[in-house]
């Protein structure tokens, strides 16, 4: 099907060394010819490809910058289409003037992510490696470039085409058995299926254990600063970003609102928000801040409830333990440079042994960073395995084990195996929408909407 050429700016938007416009389809050096000519006459719809020409951008018959373009010619290049990538001075004018002039010459505006996803459509890369994309993009440390990089190398397909192709096995030999009765087909023992697609559910199980994990070190994950007035949420804060984000003053209650920042923290990414201290108020403006601070508390992946060791806990300190239940918590107790007032043994009764640290002096750090990435699953993560990158990811993993579980279930009841059959079909179904191949245009939409323009 032919495809109409279109094009973005590829590189971040502001003032550069080096910008570069990229223009993909059928058409896509026809247009190029339009705005770009080289210094030695060739054009770049008669070039074999894999070559760069040096030459000028222009507007009609004006010269806008002097540029190098790249030629890359089908099937091999990104997009699986003939390529042209012009790159010119870094000036934001000057790239958006040769972008217009590239629309004006027969390009359209690419959507976000349509390169990636016209690399998909033909058949370049899954849609587990397409995803991928973005998340090496915007990776923030060594090990989340790592995990991401073994993604787009397909680390993710592999391990999923290998579960499919036992579970296909498995339904082809229960659809054949179940049609043709008459035909002298041996039926599969209850052992032996239950044996094969409890192997697959397995290992559906600990890509999905891995999840959080993984995304702790790609995408990051939200977490919360917690605990009543003038513990040192604000100083921990600061402790943590290395900067000094929050205000700090001996008054209680000064952070009235939310505070966020996002710090890299041995390959964890966190999404810290130092919150206003949770207690009761009158007061309307503080009233909004506690509101608010229980909303992230609610809504975090992780939470680090901050104790002042200095005191007693109180009914607030209390109230905040019984919040924090069951969610993944780290308690900190603060001021661990003053005399310990605090009973450590109510707050490990219900979220585990604190770290004990002291946010103003530092004191702790290290012991606290140990705890952190334990807490997240990070300590012994290995990039080089097969990990869930998204949230649809996870979505589909979760659908087809839990259609494997229904299918041992049905096993163990004594069910027909034409009704295991339509389980482990299921199964199968939501394995090869996680890898692109049986997913809808809804999906497709949804993904490449969260890519960047250019990518």
């Amino acid at each position: 099907m032919k495809k109409d050429a279109v094009a973005a700016v590829a590189t971040p938007v502001g003032t550069g060394g080096v910008s570069m416009i990229r223009i993909s389809g059928d058409n896509a050096l026809e247009v190029a010819d339009a705005c770009f000519r080289t210094f030695s006459g060739e054009k770049l719809s008669d070039s074999p490809g894999y070559r760069a020409y040096y030459g000028k951008a222009f507007d009609g018959e004006k010269p806008i910058d002097e540029a190098v373009c790249l030629v890359f010619r089908a099937p091999h290049s990104y997009t699986g289409e003939d390529v042209a990538e012009i790159s010119c001075h870094g000036g934001i004018f000057i790239t958006q003037k040769i972008l217009q002039t590239v629309f004006s010459c027969g390009a359209s505006p690419a959507a976000p992510g349509e390169f990636t996803k016209r690399a998909f459509l033909n058949g370049k890369l899954d849609l587990s490696k397409a995803e991928s994309v973005m998340t090496l993009i915007s990776a923030r440390g060594e090990q989340g470039a790592n995990a991401a990089f073994n993604l787009l190398e397909g680390s993710l397909n592999k391990k999923i085409t290998e579960i499919n192709s036992s579970l296909v096995s498995v339904a082809a030999h229960l659809a054949a058995w179940v049609d043709y009765p008459d035909e002298d087909i041996e039926e599969l023992g209850s052992a032996q299926l239950e044996k094969t697609i409890s192997s697959a559910s397995a290992e559906l199980g600990k890509l999905l254990a891995r999840f959080d994990s993984g995304m702790a070190i790609t995408a990051g994950v939200d977490a919360a600063i917690v605990g009543k007035p003038n513990v040192g949420k604000s100083t921990l804060m600061n402790l943590l970003t290395g900067t000094e984000r929050s205000i700090v003053t001996e008054v209680e209650g000064p952070t009235r609102d939310v505070i966020e920042e996002t710090v890299e923290l041995r390959g964890c990414i966190l999404r810290i928000s130092d919150t206003a201290g949770i207690r009761d108020t009158e007061d309307k403006v503080e009233k909004l801040g506690v509101e608010r601070s229980r909303k992230k508390l609610e809504r975090a992946a992780v939470v680090f409830a901050v104790f002042d060791g200095s005191s007693p806990l109180s009914d607030e300190d209390e109230a905040i333990i019984e919040m924090c239940r069951g969610r993944k918590t780290l308690p900190i107790v603060n001021k661990s440079d003053l005399k310990s007032e605090i009973n450590i043994s109510v707050i490990e009764d219900t979220l585990g042994s604190p770290v004990m640290l002291s946010a103003k002096s530092g004191s702790g750090f290290d012991e606290l960073c140990d705890s952190i990435v334990k807490l997240l699953g990070t300590e012994d993560f290995d990039t080089t395995s097969a990990m869930l990158a998204t949230e649809r990811q996870r979505l589909c993993c979760e659908k087809a084990k839990q259609s494997l579980d229904e299918a041992v279930a049905a096993l163990k009841c004594g069910m027909t195996n034409d009704a295991v059959g339509v389980c482990v079909d299921d199964a199968i179904t939501a394995l090869l929408e996680l890898t692109g191949q049986r997913a809808g245009e809804a999906v497709l939409n949804e993904v490449f909407s969260k890519f960047c323009v250019g990518k």
